[in-house]
């Protein structure tokens, strides 16, 4: 999913044990190259980022394999009128099977773009901008590791690969291009790729999803932000604490890696939100008792 909200530099928590006399530190700037947020260190840079994007896929492609000799009754589309309390799934009917992805984050890894932003800190995100890296920077992105293989055993077993992507519809030409171009094709746009711009609603995927439910049996979704799975954990007035619970509780929980698929994504999107007391329960909350000393 792209930009939704502005460039987010949340940093990440490590796992590792570093002596107090060695501190971890950021590189300091230089007026050539300014440091790399941490967020996109991870994400773009770090091994971890790359076993965690190979285990989604490979949990993927072994999940969707099986659904698909099952041949579930329903989809994992969420049908009219549905909500967060009372999901309902699109029947399947005889239709044929399918997979649903979102492209970037998702399938694919900005690079070009992502570099650009990082050489100028504090920038904000400006659609324009983005709408040239759309048109020109096909030979700058990659996909994500383990997309290739597991897309390509999906469509061996029978079932088809779509993807459902804000990018634009305008620029249909260019973004079929930088998918096929990175081994994640055949795309075919108004087939296998949907763009924003395709059905009314702006970057509301829900439409889209539905056009694709008609045609398809959507037996697995894959995204790095809850939109690409329900329009309905980006209501206006959803609280992050609300959304957070939606997505870890309830009739949604059972879902993640059972025909929901998500990568971490900490650069950007409407997941990185959220003040101390969002972020922080009330009774989960510590101070140290030597204070700053």
């Amino acid at each position: 999913m792209r930009r939704l909200a502005l460039f987010g530099l949340a940093a990440l928590a490590g796992c590792a044990t570093v002596p107090a006399s060695a501190p971890q530190a950021i590189a300091p700037a230089t007026a050539e190259a300014p440091p790399v947020p941490p967020t996109m260190q991870w994400l773009y840079g770090s091994g971890e980022s790359a076993a965690s994007s190979i285990q989604a896929y490979h949990a993927l492609r072994d999940y969707v394999i099986a659904a698909a000799r099952a041949r579930p009754r329903d989809s994992v589309v969420l049908a009219e009128g549905s909500s967060l309390d009372h999901p309902d799934f699109v029947p399947c009917g005889d239709r044929p099977l399918a997979v649903v992805l979102d492209a970037d984050e998702t399938a694919v890894q900005n690079l070009g773009f992502e570099y650009d932003d990082a050489r100028h800190p504090g920038r904000a995100y400006d659609q324009e901008r983005w709408n040239r890296w759309e048109q020109t920077g096909g030979r700058a992105l990659t996909p994500m590791p383990g997309a290739v293989t597991a897309l390509r055993a999906i469509r061996a077993a029978g079932v088809a690969v779509i993807f459902n992507s804000n990018r634009l519809a305008r620029f249909a030409d260019a973004n079929a291009a930088a998918l096929n171009g990175i081994g994640l094709g055949p795309v075919r746009h108004g087939e296998t790729l949907w763009l924003q711009g395709d059905t009314p609603g702006g970057s509301a995927k829900d439409p889209r999803r539905a056009l694709i439910s008609q045609r398809y049996c959507v037996i697995a979704m894959v995204g790095d932000q809850l939109g690409d799975f329900s329009d309905l954990f980006n209501a206006r007035g959803l609280s992050v604490t609300a959304r957070r619970e939606a997505a870890a509780s309830g009739p949604f929980a059972r879902l993640w890696g059972n025909g929901w698929f998500i990568l971490s994504n900490p650069v950007y999107g409407p997941s990185i939100r959220g003040g101390p007391d969002d972020v922080f329960p009330s009774d989960k909350r510590w101070s140290d008792p030597q204070g700053d000393h």
